[in-house]
């Protein structure tokens, strides 16, 4: 009796399935790459994290060009905006990087298959390519889930596209809007809502809670809110929007705040930005006896990242943790390597967050909020980069670096960092919370002077000496 077709199938070639299907070809195993969209590289490289980050340095630079290169005694005169130019700048970067991810699983031997993907039994997928076309059931001795999310859509005002649009469409406004709304202060809606505002926008974050970018630290997450209303943001928090209504001339919202005054909000577009969720739709979960858990919607995993159905494996976005591209990656690489027989493991303890707003903000490890709530007894000590001659060079003393650590072993519990190229200073403290470093150990390592980390290395002492 023949054997499968695969070592693997994959559904999905975003972070966590491409990078998950190159591993296991590496490991010698034969592998097929199911994916619907006709790029590679998943929500993240196409509308994601990719675009969205081009669209924020594109605009920090306009920025730059207008208000902060004068101090410098740089003139440039009169500074433009070329909103095609900036966008197809965006595009480019995407095909650049969507071609290399092609790329890499040909050379590593994988088979990419175009359309949708669903679990056809407890090792085989049914792949639907398009009308017209026959659909393909490919056998595999495992398969892995890695469909990734999609932004959550408000019932009450549901997007269209134009007027009301999520994260997909606000990527690619073909004109600057005069007044953007933006619901929700999470991580997507102030990145985006810093890229409109820097172009020219009027903007509104509109938020249920009491602060936006409510995960992270709370000291980091107001620092950040008070710079990004010296840019110009406006917020209103602890405020909903319970209805919206878009016609040819824009957006009427109604906005009710936590006495349950109303009042009506216009804009021209409204970008929902409320979180998003698990795209299992399609996958042929209810058929295969995998139940998604009923309040999130993630599917339950064990600690080799297998479903109930010993055969299927699921990461990233669609179990449980913080949906971030890397953390689907390292999920991606843990299974295969389960399943190859080697010891895959992802810390969850040292996976990094980062907001890439200007300043950004960025954080590994518990937030003080977390450890005065388990108890924990800490050390905590900052330094603000207004104290870094690296960074009085370059005029960006906004923010600080903070480290949290135990009390009595000294070992860091958490590092947080609003301000200059925060996302990659973090990556320093990643490191020293996976290998348990001590704050005195990363205090008394000798940093480059002048550099940005030295503030992180002034934040450590302070904590070492904090009673």
């Amino acid at each position: 009796m023949a054997g499968p077709d695969f070592d693997l199938v994959v559904i999905g070639a975003g972070p966590g399935g491409y990078v998950a299907a190159a591993r296991a070809a590496a490991l010698g195993m034969k592998v097929a790459c199911v994916e619907r969209e006709e790029r590679l590289g998943g929500v993240c490289l196409r509308v994601g994290c990719i675009p969205s980050k081009a669209l924020l340095d594109s605009s920090e630079l306009y920025a730059a060009a207008r208000e902060r290169l004068a101090e410098h005694g740089v003139g440039v005169g009169k500074v433009t905006l070329d909103l095609a130019a900036l966008r197809a700048r965006k595009d480019r970067v995407v095909a650049e990087l969507t071609d290399g991810v092609r790329k890499l699983l040909e050379r590593g031997g994988v088979e990419v298959v175009r359309g949708v993907g669903r679990l056809a039994g407890p090792a085989s997928v049914e792949v639907s390519p398009g009308r017209g076309k026959k659909k393909a059931v490919l056998s595999g001795r495992a398969v892995l889930l890695a469909t990734g999310s999609e932004p959550v859509d408000v019932g009450a005002f549901p997007a269209d596209g134009k007027r009301i649009v999520t994260s997909t469409e606000a990527l690619d406004f073909d004109a600057v809007p005069k007044r953007l709304g933006i619901v929700g202060g999470g991580y997507i809606g102030l990145e985006l809502g810093s890229v409109w505002a820097r172009l020219g926008s009027e903007v509104t974050v509109i938020e249920a809670l009491p602060r936006v970018a409510a995960t992270a630290d709370g000291q980091v997450g107001r620092a950040l809110e008070r710079s990004l209303r010296k840019q110009g943001l406006s917020f209103r928090l602890k405020t909903r929007v319970v209805e919206a209504k878009a016609s040819s001339r824009g957006v009427k919202a109604v906005l009710e705040d936590e006495g349950g005054k109303r009042e009506t909000f216009s804009c021209d577009r409204l970008l929902v930005a409320v979180g998003r969720r698990p795209l299992t739709r399609g996958l042929g979960l209810g058929e295969a006896g995998i139940a998604p858990d009923p309040r999130t919607g993630r599917i339950p995993v064990d600690t080799s990242y297998r479903t109930r159905v010993p055969t299927v494996f699921a990461v990233g976005d669609l179990i449980d943790g913080p949906m971030l591209a890397h953390k689907a990656s390292a999920e991606g690489v843990a299974a295969v390597e389960g399943l190859a027989g080697l010891p895959g493991e992802v810390s969850y303890d040292s996976i990094p967050s980062v907001i890439y707003t200007h300043p950004e903000a960025a954080s590994v490890g518990l937030t003080e909020e977390q450890l005065k709530e388990r108890g924990i007894s800490y050390r905590s000590g900052t330094y603000p980069f207004g104290g870094n001659g690296r960074a009085r060079c370059l005029g960006e003393t906004e923010g600080f670096a903070k480290v949290l650590a135990h009390r009595a072993s000294g070992r860091l519990l958490g590092v947080h960092i609003v301000g200059p190229r925060a996302s990659d200073l973090i990556a320093e403290a990643v490191l020293a919370v996976e290998l348990g470093v001590g704050a005195e150990a990363l205090a008394r390592t000798v940093h480059a002077h002048p550099t940005f980390p030295e503030v992180l290395m002034e934040a450590a002492a302070a904590a070492a000496r904090s009673g």
